[in-house]
């Protein structure tokens, strides 16, 4: 059976998501963390709060004052490329 709700990684390997929608999303995420509908691809969107909130590492790295930029935005990146997006 095929999983409707593939996770960003499945479709960024499949060329379906490019690196700049993944930093987009990246992006999106750290200019409003309460983001829950981001368009990600064609015909999918992904909560970007609980994408990052369902990640234990980088929820945490977020919440840390003294998370580097870089680190925050790598752990935003993994939390999103595990997470699914949904059909839009």
């Amino acid at each position: 059976m095929v999983d409707t709700n593939p996770t960003v990684r499945e479709l960024f390997k499949a060329k379906a998501v490019s690196d700049e929608q993944v930093n987009a999303a990246v992006d999106a995420y750290l200019a409003k963390p309460e983001t829950n509908a981001h368009p990600i691809a064609d015909c999918y969107v992904l909560d970007l709060t609980a994408a990052v909130a369902g990640h234990g590492w980088a929820s945490q790295v977020v919440a840390n004052p003294e998370s580097s930029p870089g680190l925050k935005c790598a752990a935003i990146r993994t939390a999103i490329l595990l997470s699914r997006a949904q059909k839009a």
